[in-house]
């Protein structure tokens, strides 16, 4: 019996010497050194990859997109469009962006794709409507966008609804519409979208691209320069 409650201690004791030799070496020294090394090596992808304004403000994250729109004109009119701020540039469509000018506020409302298929006489629809709207948005005085310049990110929305990324070709035919509203030169936008432009991964993988927030965010840092 004795020797039973003798052996019985002693696994208990071997057991809670193991559990607490454990905790502090997965629960503490391995989340600590993680931690440490994501923050030396990589610590602008470990804290969200934030985007900060001009006075170090973070507005958001490079790797969720969000919607430049006017307030509503009727706030409680859940039916009323938005209806998009003219002197920033654009997104792609998606009903999964939350709203943001360029502040540090950004509500997520959905994330995912309309699962319709190409044929989809609402989805045909849906773009068509959206081409219409893109070639009357950013066509001004001195600029005409023809139905062959509108790319096909600019009337269909990414997977994940979420897509922080424009082709070049779409921040191309904003840049007059945004330089008009902002009283900016041309020239000096066209730098902003050259300066913000992303080539391919490794030099061969995915398409160029442009993010939006850093786009925007770079003027409004220049519009109040």
């Amino acid at each position: 019996m004795n020797n039973s409650v003798g052996n019985t201690a002693r696994l208990i004791g071997a057991g809670l010497r193991a559990l607490l030799v454990l905790t502090v070496l997965c629960g503490v020294i391995y989340p600590l050194a993680v931690t440490g090394i994501a923050q030396v090596a990589f610590g602008d992808k470990a804290n969200g990859s934030e985007v900060k304004d001009e006075n170090g403000q973070a507005v958001g994250s490079s790797l969720i997109g969000q919607t430049y729109s006017l307030p509503k004109q009727n706030p409680d009119d859940p039916e009323e469009a938005a209806r998009p701020d003219l002197k920033w540039f654009q997104p792609r469509p998606s009903n999964g962006l939350g709203s943001n000018s360029v502040n540090q506020q950004y509500s997520l409302i959905l994330s995912g794709a309309t699962n319709k298929s190409g044929d989809n006489p609402d989805l045909v629809k849906l773009v068509t409507d959206a081409k219409d709207a893109v070639i009357a948005d950013n066509s001004t005085a001195t600029y005409k966008v023809r139905p062959t310049d509108v790319p096909a990110d600019a009337v269909t929305s990414s997977g994940s609804g979420l897509d922080p990324n424009i082709s070049p070709q779409y921040a191309k035919i904003q840049v007059p519409r945004v330089a008009e509203q902002n009283g900016l030169d041309v020239k000096q936008v066209e730098k902003l979208v050259k300066d913000n432009t992303t080539g391919r991964t490794l030099g061969f993988m995915g398409e160029p691209r442009v993010n939006v927030l850093e786009l925007n965010t770079a003027l409004k840092a220049l519009t109040k320069s």
